[in-house]
């Protein structure tokens, strides 16, 4: 008849590493590799997990203690500094993590078992207290300010006010910028050339609404002349100039 053995349950692999160690009494800088795994390995054979994510887990660690014992028989490897790798060094830094951070979680299972025992008792003032408005001395309040001296202040902050205003700038307009499609421009232009097929370029700058249509106006004419579909004439200086569509 077999006898029943109850295993304790660990949250992890790290976890049962730390029982181990603490178990053993050993050090954990220092850990006799040889030993550790076997008691691991004796561990996980007696398991009866049905949830093989977390039977995974253990057997991966199995084979990390395999490999680093494995290792240990061999010559030790020596790192660009001339010091000797230990194996084991990883796996410690892992675990020393592991044991600060379940620390931390007592520590924090703690503080909240003594929160639940605080208990706060709601504000509740009579109502005579919370209507009470302590009394305001004004005779005390104004001192020796007069009307003519309040008004004197209030000249002085008018002042003060106007000399922050720069007498230039302030008459200056709001500066708004003109948003104008190049695009619809040019198919405006275009259209209005195939329309009148020869026109003056006065004429066509004064159907214009703002300044920065102008500008755009006269870029899109140079566009047109550069491409060849329109062509400019001038019969004197400073005189009309007359625009064909090709």
């Amino acid at each position: 008849m077999a006898i029943p053995v109850k295993l304790e349950v660990f949250e992890g692999p790290l976890d049962l590493l730390l029982h181990l160690i603490d178990k053993n009494k050993v050090d954990i800088y220092d850990i006799p590799i040889v030993e550790i795994t076997e008691q691991y390995l004796d561990y996980i054979r007696r398991m009866e997990e049905s949830d093989m994510n977390v039977m995974s887990e253990f057997l991966v660690m199995a084979a990390t203690l395999i490999d680093i014992k494995c290792r240990m028989l061999l010559p030790k490897e020596v790192n660009e500094e001339g010091e000797e790798e230990d194996p084991r060094a990883e796996l410690v830094q892992k675990l020393l993590e592991y044991k600060m951070y379940k620390f931390m979680s007592f520590e924090l299972r703690d503080r909240q078992v003594d929160a639940a025992r605080n208990m706060y008792r709601e504000k509740k003032l009579p109502a005579e207290v919370a209507d009470y408005r302590q009394p305001i001395d004004y005779e005390e309040l104004m001192g020796d300010m007069t009307l003519n001296r309040l008004h004197e202040i209030f000249k002085s902050m008018l002042r003060r006010q106007e000399d922050k205003i720069d007498p230039i700038r302030s008459q200056y307009g709001n500066i708004e910028k003109d948003e104008i499609d190049m695009d619809v421009k040019m198919l405006y232009v275009e259209a209005y050339a195939r329309e009148h097929r020869n026109f003056s370029f006065r004429k066509l700058l004064e159907k214009q609404s703002s300044r920065m249509e102008i500008i755009v106006t006269f870029l899109i004419i140079l566009e047109l002349m550069k491409t060849g579909k329109i062509l400019i004439s001038q019969e004197y200086i400073f005189g009309d100039i007359m625009i064909t569509a090709v």
